[in-house]
């Protein structure tokens, strides 16, 4: 933990902020706990407000001020209008509820390649907006899609990769939305069937719709199939028949 110089917010003179995060792990429709700590500089500011981004890049992790572009998922106000007088250290405690739409970053304790999540505090003097270093945030899956994906391990699916794509339209209440895909090598046994499969999450506080994509051939359009149901409708379900049941039968019907 690090305290960054807000240099646009008046020089040398300026304050500095860290972030201190109490729960560096957290999942969709959870909450992101921790502190963000202030320290004022040679002279008083007034701070307009304090907001959190939840950030998405693949090179956020390496330097904050990176030229390639991170995406914010989501966006808290951690704290209004305050008055940080010269040399104050001050801390503010924080809850920020994290979207059910947040991509996941790890499967089972085991990162996710190209799937780069953080935090950056965001604190805005008058008209100048100072950004502090980026935290890396781990998002497991929710238990209703870790279900799902435990489905995958046990029918012998190596993980291949995971991709963020942005979707059409924007949520009023959590800006822009991003959809997932998580991509499996297929077992031996279903080799000549497809040559790769997806899943992509789409969950809500009330239900998760599971889109399973395969891709057969370049020849061929891809098989899908959606499901939605409740989370605990998800808990229920044997994932691991149901993908096999799809993989076995559709997708061979519609190749003959």
């Amino acid at each position: 933990m690090n305290f960054v110089r807000l240099s646009d917010a008046g020089g040398a003179s300026a304050p500095s902020v860290s972030t201190f995060l109490a729960t560096p792990r957290t999942q969709p429709g959870g909450v992101l706990s921790g502190e963000v700590r202030l320290r004022g500089g040679d002279a008083g500011v007034t701070i307009d407000r304090i907001c959190l981004g939840l950030v998405t890049s693949p090179y956020a992790a390496h330097e904050a001020s990176s030229p390639y572009t991170i995406e914010e998922i989501s966006q808290a106000q951690v704290s209004g209008h305050a008055v940080l007088r010269p040399g104050e250290e001050k801390v503010i405690a924080f809850q920020a509820a994290i979207p059910w739409r947040t991509p996941i970053s790890e499967i089972g304790g085991r990162h996710l390649p190209g799937m780069v999540l953080g935090v950056r505090t965001e604190v805005a003097i008058a008209t100048i907006m100072g950004r502090s270093d980026f935290d890396l945030v781990a998002v497991k899956p929710a238990p209703s899609q870790s279900r799902v994906l435990q489905a995958f391990a046990r029918l012998g699916f190596p993980f291949k990769s995971a991709v963020l794509q942005s979707s059409s339209g924007k949520d009023p209440n959590h800006g822009p939305q991003f959809l997932q895909k998580i991509k499996f090598h297929p077992p031996s046994h279903h080799a000549g069937v497809v040559h790769e499969v997806g899943v992509t999450f789409v969950p809500s506080s009330c239900d998760l719709v599971v889109e399973l994509q395969a891709e057969r051939s370049r020849c061929q359009r891809p098989h899908t199939e959606r499901f939605q149901m409740s989370h605990e409708e998800a808990l229920r379900t044997d994932w691991p028949s149901e993908i096999d049941r799809w993989l076995v039968t559709r997708p061979g019907r519609a190749g003959r």
